[in-house]
């Protein structure tokens, strides 16, 4: 019986938090522990088990509620409605999970959990099992709303003329701050939650976060002395990367249907380097205004754009713009293959909200970027993007908020076409290279990844002790 239980495969479970942009990095990392060595078992909530398809055959899945079971967080209300249910209903329902799987010969090793559900570790502890908190969110990002937990920076931050000054981070305007710390009546619960991420911080056995340390080296070393730090990212399929996994081609999981047929066919008729980019993502939500501005930029920049406009935004576009540059100048889809699309050779920019998912795939394919950012997180990776890793330019709003379209189109034609563009490219395709540096075999997130695989399951090969 030892010789079976010493021979067992360490056992991990992956508990991520409900939406596109937490599930896709979490399940990545899933995929590179399992190439480790490791089983996983990804644990989502029932609704999201119910209604997504999810391709994994090494992957199991468990579930369990969030108290939305047949709507999930779209029927929820309110976002504090959301929490305030699934922080009563989570811990009982994972507990009851893991109490069903050890009592079953089922064995965990570790539960990796979502940052934005820290009372995962309070459950995980009382069975006396290892707990990794994983930040799907940049290291900067989650340095600001530390030193605000901390009560470092007050909330909310109302002062837009003075320069903030925090550690191992380049000074930031009041603009450069995530959303939720000047905007604070808007989302109540989402505040909370983002804040409330290092409420038990003290306790946790690992801190995994989705960047790689050539990125934010500054920002890394400052938190690697605060809690113990393994930056593990970019969490993106193997192809785009390191190219070590043949099968690691695509995330498996996402709540879109994706017109992969029309936008490479397209793309492919394009010539290199001429095709302008655009998303928000699966969560911003544009006003028309907004839609305008940007369809007649778009419209004037002078170059081939493809659009992604989810279904419900459609109706916002601006009357004849379709009819005037759908598959002649532009093409607008309801959803793509990003990382496809990033990846061919006709894409020369990205116009991007500065989702920290998307900044990681332009990052890692060499993409310049237009940084237009909407809320949350995005000002703050914008910031980055522009004056850190100089691979990109920052659309500026207007005092309504609005990026105006001769704003864009200038930003568009800067990228595409000046000298400054060219510097930009350079910087991106350095980054690039580093970001599949760092994750193959010895860079510094696949030493990481050895080192945290290691300290749950020392019986495997290639644990290293080096700590980046």
């Amino acid at each position: 019986m030892e010789e079976i239980r010493q021979n067992r495969r360490p056992h991990c479970l992956v508990l991520v938090f409900p939406t596109q942009g937490h599930v896709n990095p979490m399940l990545q990392l899933s995929k590179r522990l399992n190439y480790k060595g490791v089983r996983v078992t990804l644990v989502a909530s029932r609704f999201l088990c119910n209604t997504l398809q999810f391709k994994s055959t090494s992957i199991a899945l468990e579930s369990i509620s969030d108290g939305f079971d047949d709507g999930g967080i779209a029927t929820a209300g309110s976002d504090k409605a959301y929490i305030d249910r699934f922080w009563d209903v989570g811990p009982k329902t994972f507990e009851e999970l893991l109490q069903r799987l050890t009592s079953s010969g089922n064995s965990i090793d570790c539960v990796v959990y979502d940052s934005f559900i820290p009372w995962a570790l309070e459950v995980t502890k009382k069975f006396g099992i290892m707990g990794a908190v994983f930040f799907t969110q940049s290291c900067a990002v989650n340095s600001i709303y530390y030193h605000v937990y901390h009560g470092n920076l007050k909330i909310p931050v109302t002062d837009d003329k003075s320069e903030i000054l925090l550690p191992a981070l380049p000074p930031l305007a009041f603009s450069d701050l995530p959303s939720f710390l000047n905007v604070l009546g808007l989302y109540p619960g989402f505040t909370d939650m983002v804040v409330n991420q290092f409420s038990n911080i003290e306790k946790v056995d690992w801190v995994l976060c989705n960047s790689f340390y050539e990125l934010e080296p500054q920002v890394a070393d400052w938190q690697s002395k605060i809690f113990p730090l393994k930056t593990i990212g970019p969490t993106i399929p193997s192809k785009f990367l390191d190219r070590r996994f043949k099968d690691d081609n695509a995330y498996g999981f996402s709540f879109y249907k994706e017109e992969d047929e029309a936008c490479m066919k397209w793309l492919n008729n394009k010539p290199a380097g001429s095709v302008v980019y655009v998303s928000f993502g699966s969560l911003v939500v544009l006003d028309s205004d907004q839609m305008e501005e940007i369809a007649w930029g778009l419209n004037d920049s002078g170059s081939y754009f493809l659009w992604v406009v989810r279904d419900p935004e459609k109706p916002k576009l601006p009357k004849d713009f379709l009819d005037m540059s759908q598959n002649k100048q532009g093409l607008v889809v309801t959803w793509c293959p990003q990382l496809q699309v990033l990846n061919h050779e006709a894409v020369g920019c990205f116009v991007t909200h500065c989702g920290w998912n998307s900044t990681l795939e332009a990052v890692s394919l060499g993409v310049p970027m237009v940084a237009v950012p909407q809320w949350t997180d995005q000002p703050t990776d914008a910031k980055y993007i522009k004056d850190v890793w100089k691979m990109g330019v920052k659309a500026e709003a207007d005092e309504k908020g609005i990026v105006r379209r001769e704003k864009l189109k200038k930003c568009i034609q800067e990228v595409m076409q000046s000298e400054r563009g060219k510097e930009m490219k350079r910087n991106a395709i350095k980054w690039k290279t580093l970001a599949a540096t760092a994750c193959d075999e010895g860079g510094s997130t696949d030493k990481n990844i050895d080192d945290f695989v290691a300290s749950f399951a020392p019986t495997l090969n290639g644990g290293s002790k080096t700590r980046c």
